[in-house]
């Protein structure tokens, strides 16, 4: 995993400083829908037949996210599979992700709930969230039923856990030794 982090920094860094001079949300939205179609491994499997060209790999790809694309994002696109690295473009669009957050201050964060949150108990969660990470945050909320209560939250490569079920495997842990 290492080698693909290896090849998407270099597209990734590029692609952000050419969306810092348009319109960096907009491409994000752009280029989410295209990880999602390059992650198909049906499209991957067509981009890696020899009689597929560049072309023909850029029109089933465009057509598919359904998007009108930006100029920037179609050229970046045509290069990538001009460079046979389609298999690379969720690792790009990750990074590119990263890149945009850290300019903006903002770290994504995932918090896994045993329950559906509301808006209210969601903007509270964030409130101490915010402070316990000491950045913004831009969450994304899973349902997990096996917590059997509380969250979990991982931003990058953090995780707090307040869920039931891991103060009850601590319990089991601690009576066991």
């Amino acid at each position: 995993m290492a080698e693909l982090a290896t090849i998407a920094r270099p597209y990734a860094e590029a692609l952000y400083q050419v969306a810092r001079k348009h319109d960096v949300k907009a491409w994000g939205l752009q280029l989410d829908a295209l990880a999602q179609v390059a992650g198909a491994p049906e499209l991957l499997s067509f981009a890696d037949h020899p009689k597929a060209t560049a072309e023909q790999v850029y029109a089933v790809t465009a057509q598919t996210a359904k998007l009108d694309l930006a100029e920037g994002v179609q050229n970046f696109l045509r290069t990538v599979i001009a460079n046979g690295r389609l298999s690379a473009l969720p690792a790009v669009v990750q990074q590119f992700h990263l890149l945009a957050n850290a300019a903006a201050g903002v770290a994504d964060a995932v918090i896994y709930s045993a329950f559906p949150l509301d808006a209210a108990q969601l903007a509270d969660v964030m409130v101490s969230l915010e402070k316990r990470f000491a950045r913004k945050l831009d969450a994304k909320v899973v349902l997990e039923p096996s917590l059997i209560g509380g969250i979990r939250v991982v931003v990058g490569d953090e995780v707090l856990d307040t869920s039931v079920k891991y103060r009850l495997e601590r319990m089991k842990v601690a009576l066991t030794a």
